[in-house]
Parts: C-alpha cells; structure tokens; sequence
C-alpha cells in the first residue's frame, strides 16, 4: 500500500491490497479527486482517520438495462407521488447524506473536509445531484461524479420510503437516455443488489472505465 506524497499521483489499482486499498494520505483537492476517479479509486475513510483511496478486486456496478423495478415501485412511479430534479440542491443532498443515520455505521465517511471538496467538484460541473422533493420538501437524493460515460455514484438518502430508490432510477434512465456505459457503486451492498447491480472484476470495470470496453445496450 503506498502512502502520498504531495505529488499529484496514484499508483496502479492492480497494486491494491486485497482488502482494496490502494493508498493512504495525500489530500482532497479537487485536482487529485478527480485523478483518482478516473483512475479507479476511491476516497473512503471516517472522521479522524487517515484518507483511505479504494479500488476493490470485485467492483459493484449497475449495467443500465439491468434495473430492477419491482411491481410497487412501479406503481409509485405512475402515481407521481415525488418530483424528481437534477442538480438543483447538491450541497442540501450531500449534507443529508452526511447526517442521515445508518444501521451499523457509528460515524460518517463524508467529513466535513470532504463535503467541501465534492461542493467544489459540483461548482466545477464534475459532481452532480438527484434530488426527490414530497409537498415541496427534499425527503431523498444522492450525488455522485460524472466521468461522462460513467457516473460514479457516492452516497443517497431518504427521509421517507422509497425515496432513494426513486432517485437512482430516474439517475438510471436519465444515464441510460444519454448514451452512458454504467453506474459504478463501488462495494457491495444489498439495497444496490435488489435494483439489479452486481459485482464484476476490477479488470473488466476498469476497461470500461478506460474505454477499452464499450457496453452495447439493445433498444
């Protein structure tokens, strides 16, 4: 595992350990972030430890036509019941996302330092948003980065049910429409595995992510 310096450097995911980290230190400026997005990394660490950067041997990605809509999420699709907006709230999305509550977890990995940072990216155009609002009152969303031909997504909320997932379905069919090749979720997690994303080896996820690979989606 290497440690940073304050050179503008990753070393090559295949050099992760097997428990997927590739580097310790360094910083969060937005110059290294987005280098390490688009080299297959990660930041994932919580408040006081040192920055952790990821790049896991099995890679949890969504291939876009393999969204899962169960029967009643669908009929709260067609009842309308959320509005669902682009990159109108980001920094309102991501501080929910910091203080929301999760089973298992004591602490947040989204540091305040890191908040600031993806604020940033986000000004830059680089992070972006969905928000979901119910009776004008934003109850779910998630950001992530945009590659532009793959969205790395970060982290989602609800404060009411169903509305993340209402999130990352609209996100799915707005990727989808716009010709991109996948969403990458990073690890697994079971939530992720019921919309229909699935883990697939590092090498496979990086020649997509290096565009070596091109996703064919049938109409």
């Amino acid at each position: 595992m290497y440690k940073l310096t304050n050179e503008l450097y990753f070393p090559s995911v295949e050099t992760a350990h097997s428990s997927g980290i590739v580097a310790f230190g360094g910083d969060l400026s937005t110059e290294r972030l987005q280098l390490a997005y688009h080299s297959g990394i990660f930041p994932w660490f919580e408040d006081g430890e040192e920055i952790t950067w990821f790049a896991p041997e099995e890679r949890m990605v969504l291939f876009l036509n393999q969204l899962k809509i169960s029967k009643s999420t669908r009929n709260i699709l067609n009842r309308n019941i959320f509005k669902v907006t682009f990159n109108t709230a980001f920094e309102q999305v991501i501080s929910h996302c910091q203080q929301i509550k999760r089973n298992g977890q004591l602490g947040t990995w989204i540091t305040d330092e890191m908040l600031q940072a993806y604020v940033k990216l986000h000004e830059m155009g680089v992070a972006k948003s969905v928000e979901v609002w119910q009776n004008k009152e934003l109850v779910g969303g998630l950001y992530g980065i945009d590659l532009g031909h793959i969205f790395c997504g970060e982290s989602m909320f609800s404060k009411t049910s169903n509305a993340s997932k209402i999130a990352f379905i609209h996100l799915t069919q707005h990727l989808k429409a716009n010709n991109y090749q996948i969403i990458d979720c990073q690890v697994y997690n079971d939530y992720l595995a019921q919309l229909g994303a699935e883990e697939i080896p590092r090498d496979l996820f990086m020649q997509i992510l290096n565009k070596k690979l091109k996703v064919v989606y049938e109409d």
